[in-house]
């Protein structure tokens, strides 16, 4: 008996032994790849939604909380841009636009516009609007619905907040946009989840993935730049 469980037995126990010590050690790896991975489709909505929230701010002055604002401002809405006609290194476009300026103290870009219309060689910068789905987020992958889902959560929809506030008795905009561990990482081992939670908390970090802020003015920056 003593002899069986020596040869095999005992090589089975050890097996088993090194097989549970290797998957251990190798857990937390695979759990950070598939953090990560998963991460970047985080990071990427949230990045398309603060270009989103950035227009919508240059259009009515401030940010919104629904991520369905945005979806409708994307289809719908329209951003303004400079255009410039002419060359500003053409010197005699520049010398007859000053000389039109300085002939007609008050002419507006309007009539400056008219003038180039007819054919005058000057150079000018118009504002334009232009619709925003023909101007920002063109990625072959992009899919505009997305942006309201938190990746891999069984759509839980992405937590979005916006406020006005008093900053050294200024008014300023803020917005964020947040994507918790426990949704983006759902199905993945608890405890490592609950580890990674713990020290984000400890290091006084959001929980998850998180663009912008509602507490202070941060340009907008993402907690993974």
């Amino acid at each position: 008996m003593k002899k069986i469980f020596t040869l095999i037995v005992l090589p089975i126990v050890i097996v088993a032994l090194c097989y549970a010590i290797y998957n251990s050690v190798q857990e937390p790896v695979r759990f950070n790849k598939e953090k990560d991975e998963r991460s970047q489709v985080g990071i990427q909505r949230l990045k398309d939604i603060r270009t989103l929230q950035d227009a919508f701010k240059g259009s009515y002055g401030h940010f919104t909380e629904s991520i369905d604002s945005l979806i409708d401002f994307y289809n719908t809405g329209k951003i303004k841009i400079v255009k410039q006609l002419g060359s500003r290194d053409d010197s005699a476009a520049v010398a007859n636009t000053e000389a039109l300026k300085k002939k007609h103290r008050k002419i507006t870009n309007e009539q400056l516009l008219e003038y180039y219309e007819k054919g005058m060689n000057i150079v000018l910068a118009i504002d334009i609007e232009i619709p925003v789905k023909d101007t920002l987020l063109k990625r072959a992958d992009f899919v505009l619905q997305d942006l309201k889902y938190i990746p891999f959560s069984d759509n839980k929809e992405t937590i979005m907040k916006a406020v006005i506030k008093k900053v050294s008795g200024v008014d300023v905009p803020l917005f964020e946009a947040c994507m918790p561990f426990d949704d983006i990482l759902k199905g993945m081992d608890h405890q490592l989840i609950v580890n990674l939670k713990a020290e984000s908390e400890r290091m006084n970090k959001y929980p998850g993935l998180k663009v912008g802020s509602i507490d202070a003015p941060n340009n907008n920056a993402g907690n993974w730049e």
